[in-house]
């Protein structure tokens, strides 16, 4: 008898809709691999929801809070239900970007500088020399993230705007110039490297990670052999020194810029990277040999409890 899957998505957070385009395509592709599959977008009764449900794994879809940051593996923990991706201390981890690039950096891993402060602070005066960039603490999907300029001469003031919907902290990083690469995670091995380049624009942000053509994807990235490898070893420490499992994806920052740094860089993990169309993990397990509906089998089959 084929496996009850019951794929978690929507949810309400910042990110619903990215999960819900992942969850639809996670679905279709599920029963095309012959699994029997039930959707569920997750409101607050979700406990009673699976427990009436009884699925035999969760193929965690959800983007954001409650679904990437540890509450809803934990909820899996105690429902003693199988699911993918990673376990309750490195989904909290790696979502919490401050506390992440500590364990990374006491890894080996080189991250770019940066402190955590209040937005009303780094809405006040420049918290770093310019270029630097403010993102929220536990957002992903690059949702309020500002680049603030060398030009700039005062900081951000959409910082102290009433509907902010990102946290009273933010992390204040150096901003790192050059390419924008990133490198899936499949178990326990580096796959391809992306050079994302944004269609328009200079940033690597929501629409261009979401909205077709929003961004130029170039696999394998055009990058010197030595960095390629590099950008790979980084992506699998990384992953390892938080916890994770299953599938995720590093996000690099190198400086190959002329006259530039050299600086190579991670600035975070995603636990639960995009399964859309335009999506990039898809892409690189393509790459590697993988079909989308192998992915997604790969990955119910190898959803555990105690992760």
């Amino acid at each position: 008898m084929a496996k009850h899957v019951a794929v978690l998505y929507g949810g309400w957070s910042a990110e619903r809709e990215v999960s819900l385009a992942t969850g639809r395509a996670c679905c279709k592709a599920l029963e095309e691999q012959g699994y029997k599959v039930t959707p569920i977008d997750v409101q607050p009764d979700i406990a009673t929801v699976l427990q009436a449900t009884a699925p035999d794994v969760v193929f965690n879809a959800l983007h954001g809070r409650v679904g990437e940051d540890g509450t809803i593996q934990g909820l899996l923990e105690i429902l003693r239900i199988p699911y993918t991706h990673s376990g309750v201390l490195a989904s909290a981890l790696a979502m919490q970007k401050d506390k992440a690039k500590v364990v990374m950096a006491a890894a080996g891993v080189p991250v770019p500088k940066g402190v955590v402060v209040n937005r009303l602070e780094a809405a006040k005066s420049h918290v770093l020399p310019a270029p630097y960039v403010i993102k929220p603490v536990c957002e992903g999907s690059s949702v309020g993230v500002i680049i603030v300029r060398e030009n700039r001469s005062h900081p951000p003031q959409e910082l102290l705007r009433g509907d902010w919907a990102f946290g009273e902290q933010v992390l204040v990083e150096s901003y790192v110039a050059g390419r924008e690469l990133t490198c899936a995670v499949m178990g326990d091995r580096a796959l391809g490297v992306i050079d994302i380049r944004p269609a328009t624009g200079v940033f690597y942000d929501y629409d261009a990670k979401y909205v077709k053509g929003g961004s130029i994807h170039v696999l394998p990235a055009e990058i010197k052999p030595n960095i390629y490898q590099k950008v790979q070893e980084l992506a699998l420490t990384a992953h390892q020194a938080l916890g994770c499992r299953g599938i995720s994806r590093a996000d690099l920052r190198y400086d190959d810029t002329p006259g530039g740094t050299g600086e190579l860089v991670v600035l975070e993990v995603n636990t639960q990277p995009g399964m859309t169309e335009t999506s990039l993990v898809p892409e690189i397990a393509a790459h590697a040999g993988y079909s989308f509906g192998e992915l997604v089998q790969w990955m119910v089959e190898d959803a555990t409890c105690n992760r």
